[in-house]
């Protein structure tokens, strides 16, 4: 079997830039668009930017964790790499598509890889509609905010407000509040992959809040719509004594 073309994107700290050009050298470099996989070297912030720069290209990704957490990401290892990534394990993504619209100016859709949340933008607690599939689920929460998570996302904001882990596969959305003051108890619910949530904003005026899907913002919304996007697909690979399904189980254990 034909070893794959390779391209390496990298992040701007020095240890990612370092090995790009190490591994570079060694492997040699072509553009992305005309590459077989892109391995991209840096953090789980990194690879969310790869991942949206290669949107609608069809092209796998394999990440070398040169950052922090490195959820999403492969151990960094030089030797061996066209055999490793040829014996990758590939993982599937759908995104989720928001839609957001504002008092004055046109909707604006972005999508997330991880999550969308709402958030408040002042000192006022936001207060949130919750409609799923055209019917009102919670008629008021009042709240920082609240998301909607992809499983991948799912062990990064969502964990950190409290949200559950889903396993790839399961087929369900985590729907999280943050820091949710009426209904106190309500800690969210899980939804299927085929559910179509809306947030309605009451008082915007004076509760203004903005919506934000992965490192895309927008402010002073009134209404937002988000749902899963299958006809978008991501491919991210993992070596296969550690793939993402792995990852998502084995962090439901971390103590």
């Amino acid at each position: 079997m034909t070893a794959p073309r390779i391209a390496f994107l990298a992040g701007q700290t020095d240890a990612a830039q370092d090995a790009r050009a190490r591994l570079a050298a060694r492997y040699g470099d072509v553009a992305p668009e005309e590459a077989g996989i892109v391995v991209a070297l840096g953090g789980d912030g990194f690879m969310l930017e790869t991942l949206h720069r290669l949107l609608g290209r069809g092209v796998a990704v394999y990440g070398m964790n040169r950052g922090s957490v490195g959820f999403l990401m492969n151990d960094y290892v030089e030797d061996d790499l066209p055999e490793r990534l040829m014996q990758a394990q590939a993982a599937t993504l759908h995104p989720l598509r928001m839609q957001a619209e504002v008092a004055d100016g046109p909707t604006q859709e972005a999508l997330a890889i991880n999550e969308v949340s709402l958030l408040r933008e002042t000192r006022q607690a936001a207060k949130i509609r919750i409609i799923v599939d055209g019917k009102t689920r919670i008629e008021e929460l009042i709240c920082d905010g609240i998301l909607l998570s992809t499983p991948a996302g799912s062990t990064a904001y969502n964990l950190s407000a409290h949200g559950p882990i889903v396993p790839l596969g399961a087929n369900l959305l985590p729907l999280t509040p943050i820091s949710a003051f009426r209904p106190r108890r309500w800690r969210g619910a899980l939804l299927p992959t085929d559910a179509r949530v809306v947030f309605e904003v009451a008082e915007a005026g004076k509760r203004p809040v903005a919506a934000v899907a992965d490192y895309t913002e927008v402010r002073d919304v009134r209404r937002v719509t988000v749902w899963e996007d299958r006809s978008v697909t991501l491919t991210l690979l993992f070596a296969p004594d550690h793939n993402l399904s792995e990852r998502i189980i084995a962090e439901q254990f971390t103590v």
